[in-house]
């Protein structure tokens, strides 16, 4: 039913459940590593609460969904770390209206004409653990989960063993790119490819090991052991997609940001592309996607 068909009791009951629901799901998938409903069942709770919530403002519960990012980890045996710039998480789009609609809000919140060009970053989005990497002159000092997006798990010496994540930032010689600033961290995505994924579930399975869901999943295990020699032993990768604290910022452009980022050895999305029109994005998703 339409939440215009409802009437605020029912209404409140619903939010209620939904509540409850979606807290539990965020624990399988985030805490536990064990997910009961696909990404779209999930997203599907989701909207609906986001629906109810626009319709009944008054009924927005203290528990609601729309108020948190990512989880809880007050149980997590690993050591905490509290974000000095908050961690978010990212918002979905199902289509290209809804995108259109996106793009809409950020001219009106930047105060632009309908048909002004807006440069956007577009590139593809890997389903994996968002992880942030402090950088301090250059070398890795730590590394923490996104957690609650304020305090998050301390995986500093998990990380330390994925190749891809390095252990210093510099700029090459040759490169015609600023220095990294002093402090920085690099935010991005730690996941596992599907065929590496495929083969640790077959090892797991010989063992009598638990078997992960998804390569999500795989990843979010892997990474968050108190053993660093397991991480060691999976194939784990990382692209970033962003920044968080930062001494300074070298470009007011999320793009040149981001190849700062690729240039100073972080990997970045080979389908990173700087986009200023609904039409760019579209052609570009279709592209990735096909």
């Amino acid at each position: 039913m339409s939440a215009a068909g409802l009437n605020e009791a029912e209404a409140a009951n619903e939010l209620m459940r939904l509540a409850r629901a979606i807290a539990r799901h965020d624990r399988l998938y985030h805490a536990e590593d064990s997910p009961e409903v696909s990404d779209a069942e999930y997203d599907a709770l989701v909207r609906r609460n986001a629906e109810l919530e626009a319709a009944f403002p008054h009924l927005i519960r203290e528990d609601s969904p729309s108020r948190k990012v990512g989880h809880a980890i007050a149980a997590s045996p690993l050591g905490k770390v509290a974000h000095e710039v908050r961690m978010m998480s990212l918002d979905n789009a199902f289509s290209p209206e809804e995108v259109a609609e996106w793009l809409a809000r950020m001219r009106r919140f930047l105060n632009l004409p309908d048909d002004a060009p807006l440069a956007c970053t577009a590139e593809d989005k890997i389903d994996g653990l968002s992880i942030s990497l402090r950088y301090e002159r250059g070398r890795l000092v730590q590394a923490a989960t996104r957690g609650d997006g304020q305090v998050g798990e301390d995986v500093t010496e998990n990380v330390r063993h994925i190749p891809d994540i390095p252990s210093e930032i510099c700029v090459l010689s040759g490169s015609n790119v600023p220095e990294p600033p002093d402090l920085f961290e690099v935010r991005g995505e730690i996941y596992m490819q599907k065929q590496d994924f495929a083969a640790l579930n077959a090892a797991q399975q010989k063992i009598g090991g638990k078997l992960f869901a998804n390569p999500r999943n795989a990843a979010a295990g892997s990474l968050r052991q108190k053993d660093p020699s397991v991480t060691a032993s999976r194939k784990l990768k990382f692209w970033a997609h962003g920044w968080g604290a930062a001494k300074s910022v070298p470009s007011r452009s999320q793009f040149e940001m981001m190849t700062f980022i690729d240039a100073w050895g972080a990997t970045t999305s080979s389908h990173l592309r700087l986009c200023y029109t609904l039409e760019e994005m579209i052609d570009h998703f279709w592209m990735i996607a096909n």
